[in-house]
């Protein structure tokens, strides 16, 4: 057995001795006051920054290339703090409500805005590519047009950890989501499209998928071409949603217009376009939230080099 598969091995033995620890802590969660959640939230996101030193330092070169000619290096670690707080709340709050699947209770806590942009999508019967980054928490996003009666399909990567995986399944499956495995994958996101469906796609990571160079908070970023290719493929909407989190510990998902998909003579240009159109308006969701978006990725990672 060579290194990496020893490593794997120690890893999956790992999460499943701690999986469960976590339903015991996502038990108590359930019960957990909001006053005594937000006190979780301060102190876990401080110690994510203070024993995080990878994804501190990951999140801080990051912030910095993205607002360094505006921002002092003060100011870019203020941010970063805010980032680990913002997504060890964003986990909290997950986990403290994941037994909401009533879409009544479930919209006491999440305020939809610009639902007829999916609605207007959706009834054209050819599908809709809903464009989601990973901001705030991208777990209730993936949710919400399911919550809200649409029939949704995602083809997601796999967690680490067998029964952490399985649970993540079975908590979007309680609230609507149709889970596809990602093996032939494509051709199952094809015909769910064409189906009429929903499909849950997030192309604002640095992934081994298919993909192109584009300008990306004023460098080039490697980004999967999967949402202008399926668009192409089955004349699927392309419409983006973003869920952001409030002051009070409540959620506010935004249903933007529809992109118009940019359609010339050159089909392999069209796809780089379309994925650059994309990636601007994702920019832009994040540049109205920027501690809410996940900067501890390695965004960047892959260079033209390597290419």
């Amino acid at each position: 057995m060579n290194k990496s598969k020893i490593k794997n091995a120690r890893r999956q033995t790992v999460l499943a001795l701690a999986f469960p620890f976590m339903i015991i802590a996502m038990l108590l969660l359930w019960i957990c006051p909001l006053w005594l959640r937000k006190q979780l939230e301060i102190v876990s996101g401080k110690l994510y920054f203070k024993l995080g030193k990878k994804a501190r330092i990951t999140a801080i070169e990051n912030l910095t290339l993205a607002f360094g000619t505006t921002h002092s290096d003060a100011q870019i670690e203020q941010l970063a703090r805010s980032v680990f707080r913002n997504t060890a709340g964003a986990v909290l709050d997950f986990f403290a409500r994941v037994y909401i699947n009533k879409p009544k209770s479930y919209f006491k806590m999440v305020k939809v805005v610009g639902e007829e942009n999916l609605r207007t999508a959706y009834e054209r019967g050819k599908g809709v590519i809903c464009l989601i980054p990973h901001i705030s928490s991208w777990e209730l996003s993936a949710v919400t047009p399911p919550m809200l009666g649409y029939k949704t399909i995602a083809a997601s990567k796999p967690i680490k950890g067998y029964f952490i995986q399985k649970a993540m399944v079975y908590f979007r499956a309680r609230r609507g989501m149709i889970n596809i495995d990602r093996t032939g994958s494509y051709r199952n996101l094809v015909a769910g499209l064409n189906a009429g469906n929903c499909l849950i796609l997030m192309i604002d990571q640095d992934t081994k998928v298919k993909g192109c160079f584009v300008d990306f908070f004023g460098k080039k970023a490697y980004t999967p071409l999967g949402a202008a290719r399926l668009a192409a493929d089955t004349g699927a909407a392309v419409v983006p949603m973003a869920m952001t989190r409030t002051d009070t510990g409540a959620y506010r998902f935004d249903i933007l217009p529809e992109i118009q998909a940019i359609k010339t003579d050159d089909p392999t240009n069209d796809l780089v376009a379309n994925t650059q159109l994309q990636t601007a308006i994702i920019e832009n969701i994040i540049r109205q939230n920027p501690t809410q978006w996940v900067w501890m990725h390695r965004r960047w990672k892959t260079q033209f080099n390597d290419k």
